[in-house]
């Protein structure tokens, strides 16, 4: 094994071990903001070219790594991406995000759908992966990325992204047999997934349940976090040393569940104060977060102040540094690099911004 040293910052912190500095990352990082990716769109305007065309997702996925140098370099996708895999047709609309083509209403449905073989369905994340690992070495994490069951469910149900997800809840609410059937399969296609894309090169994997912040905590507890604990609990009888991630946008009523669900590291959104995260969660809890995108807009001493506001609150252990969400369009391109460069100052034994123990 390699000395500590020689471990990349965001994979000792993910797991639990002794860091100098926080490690940072942004989700969705390659992306809209930068002109490198908007260029790259006008040549590939699909984005399932984008994501699925190996040589092109990994331009996209090193974008920002070239350009700032993150502590985690995240693979280029998107969480509809293995549906296909199990036989349900969808597309990813510019700006509109996933459609589906035959939403999934029915038990025939559900029965129908296949079991997961990434290597056949999903061949081009292996080449992905593995471009990305030998591209950044030791000098940086190599994220996976996988979406949750519930939130799957609710794009596989709903046919598109949605406001109220009244269609889902209503089968949910009425008869939530086939449901459940769904959920079931989803998860167990996710666990199978996420130990592909640790076997292709995946050191860490980031499960997001974007959706199910829009359940309440009781529904929470009987469709998203059982599922969530399904595959985590399958991952980690194969692949226990990979740490992993759970993301649930609009999560401050349902933080502590979360903990529970098995995941080693917690995204917090900035819905909630990064102190207050750490009381709830407890000291054992490691966490994600929590930077408003939208400091990004503001002035360069803004975004330092927040930053170290942050990292102080969210104390010397278990922290990886990151927005709440996904860095927005039109964010000016040198505040990134400023959040980048300024993140990789902190220090936590410098008295400034040295922050005690938590316990």
């Amino acid at each position: 094994m390699a000395g500590s040293m020689e471990i990349p910052y965001l994979l000792r912190a993910a797991r639990g071990e002794a860091v100098d500095r926080p490690p940072v990352w942004m989700m969705r990082q390659a992306g809209r903001y930068m002109k490198a990716y908007r260029d790259l769109r006008e040549k590939y305007p699909s984005f399932r070219d984008r994501s699925e065309i190996p040589e092109v997702a990994i331009e996209i996925s090193l974008q920002p790594w070239k350009a700032f140098q993150p502590d985690g370099v995240i693979l280029f996708s998107d969480i509809v991406t293995p549906l296909p895999g199990l036989g349900i047709d969808m597309d990813i609309a510019e700006g509109k995000g996933p459609i589906i083509h035959a939403p999934i209403r029915t038990s025939e449905q559900v029965d129908n759908l296949r079991s997961l073989e990434p290597e056949e369905s999903l061949p081009f994340i292996k080449t992905i992966l593995q471009a990305l690992r030998s591209e950044v070495g030791d000098r940086s994490t190599v994220l996976g990325f996988v979406g949750a069951p519930w939130t799957l469910a609710a794009y596989a149900v709903e046919g598109k992204g949605s406001k109220t997800y009244s269609i889902i809840k209503s089968m949910a609410f009425s008869d939530s047999t086939i449901l459940h059937r769904l959920l079931g399969k989803l998860a167990d296609a996710i666990a199978t997934y996420v130990r592909y894309q640790i076997d292709c090169g995946a050191q860490v994997v980031q499960m997001f349940d974007s959706w199910a912040g829009q359940l309440s905590p009781q529904d929470y507890d009987t469709f998203a976090l059982p599922y969530q604990k399904r595959v985590f609990e399958q991952v980690k009888q194969t692949h226990p040393d990979t740490p992993l991630i759970l993301l649930v946008s609009g999560s401050a009523g349902v933080l502590e569940r979360m903990a529970l669900s098995g995941a080693d590291v917690v995204t917090v959104d900035w819905t909630v104060d990064m102190a207050e995260a750490r009381t709830r969660l407890g000291k054992q809890v490691k966490v994600q977060g929590n930077l408003d995108p939208g400091v990004l807009f503001g002035s360069k001493e803004f975004i330092r102040d927040r930053i170290f506001d942050t990292v102080k609150k969210a104390g010397n252990w278990g922290h990886i540094l990151n927005l709440g969400h996904g860095v927005l369009p039109n964010t000016p391109e040198e505040n990134v690099a400023y959040f980048f460069e300024t993140a990789k100052q902190v220090r936590y034994k410098e008295a400034k911004y040295a922050v005690g123990s938590i316990s």
